[in-house]
């Protein structure tokens, strides 16, 4: 019996998707649930398994393909008399195949000719002193979109300050044991940042805002974004009602989704409906930067590297480990004066962490 593979489906938010490399060719046996092929979406890569035991025969579209929900990809024989096709027979494609097959396919089938750096504006160095070009990744093409997108229509203001970061750092040390032991998760900086957050949404809900059209929308829960870089690009996970999390619940949920961004494991699902985003450059070493916006979100938390600096404190000029702190926002919904008293509010709960620490 002949079973089609089709394109699982999709979020309200994804319209399609382009299909990687096959992992399966025509005449190979597969199992029932073993990835076929990886479809590539705006913001994850999702796995299209085989519905059935049986045998490949078809390849309905090509590596590269850009596909849609419900569209059928392969056909699969199952059946106990299935017979496989002579190994030498070749895939048959579409006969539109090359027309959507990825850039880099088509280009490495004509004789290679180098292209001068200087007239490449956008090129990845090749060995040798040559450029290559190759496809936007659709993450990349997407981020690309909504950070263009953020600039054009929302009026973005940042505005600064800086933590002091020994109370945080004294707290981390005096429990980091006892909370590894206790949870099976480090004690790092982002449950205390999540946490000021939240407390500072709940004294300033319009940074938790959003403009829909001519409404202001106001949430009911602090659903935040955690910025996590993985080897496809930016990702933005979202903690659901982190205002509910405790200490460890934050740690475990920011651990797991930076293995599953690794891993490209992350849903549609979690990676939608944020209403406030922290980014940390400051893993990278970035001392000072202005985020942008995550559309529709209003706000967004940058933080940075923590370096030690010399401060007055009571009259003394005295070294602390410090941190700048940026709120991008837009202008059109948050007062500037709301805006400043946020950030004054998370610093406030970072230089006091005690009541941040919870389930110890």
């Amino acid at each position: 019996m002949k079973l089609e593979v089709r394109v699982p489906t999709l979020s309200d938010s994804v319209a399609s998707g382009t299909l990687l490399p096959w992992r399966k060719q025509i005449g190979e046996t597969i199992a029932r649930d073993e990835t076929l092929v990886d479809l590539e979406t705006d913001k994850v890569i999702l796995e299209i398994p085989a519905p059935a035991s049986g045998i490949l025969i078809e390849l309905r579209q090509p590596e590269g393909a850009v596909v849609r929900a419900d569209e059928v990809v392969a056909v699969i024989e199952t059946g106990e008399n299935v017979v496989s096709p002579a190994a030498a027979e070749k895939p048959v494609l579409p006969a539109s195949a090359a027309a959507v097959m990825p850039v880099a396919t088509v280009a490495s089938r004509q004789p290679s000719v180098p292209i001068p750096v200087s007239s490449v504006a956008s090129v990845v160095a090749a060995p040798g002193g040559e450029s290559r070009r190759e496809p936007m990744s659709r993450l990349r093409s997407r981020v690309a979109e909504r950070l263009v997108a953020a600039q054009q229509t929302a009026a973005l203001l940042t505005t600064f300050n800086e933590v002091n970061m020994q109370p945080v750092n004294e707290l981390r040390q005096r429990f980091r044991t006892e909370f590894e032991v206790r949870h099976g998760v480090k004690l790092g900086y982002m449950s205390f940042f999540v946490r000021a957050v939240c407390q500072a949404l709940q004294q300033f809900p319009i940074v938790n805002a959003a403009i829909d059209g001519g409404d202001i929308v106001w949430q009911g829960d602090a659903d935040i974004g955690i910025a996590i870089s993985s080897p496809r690009g930016l990702v933005v996970p979202i903690l659901r009602r982190a205002q509910t999390l405790s200490s460890a619940e934050i740690e475990a949920a920011i651990a797991d989704f930076a293995r599953r961004a690794r891993e490209a494991k992350l849903t549609l699902e979690e990676l939608s409906g944020g209403t406030f985003s922290i980014t940390n450059g400051g893993i990278f070493g970035s001392l000072l930067s202005t985020p942008i916006l995550n559309p529709p979100q209003s706000a967004i938390l940058g933080m940075h590297t923590i370096q030690e600096r010399p401060v007055a404190e009571n009259g003394q000029v005295v070294i602390r480990p410090m941190m700048y702190l940026a709120l991008t926002y837009d202008h059109r919904l948050i007062d500037g004066r709301d805006a400043v008293q946020f950030l004054v509010a998370v610093k406030a709960a970072l230089e006091t962490p005690d009541a941040l620490l919870t389930a110890v």
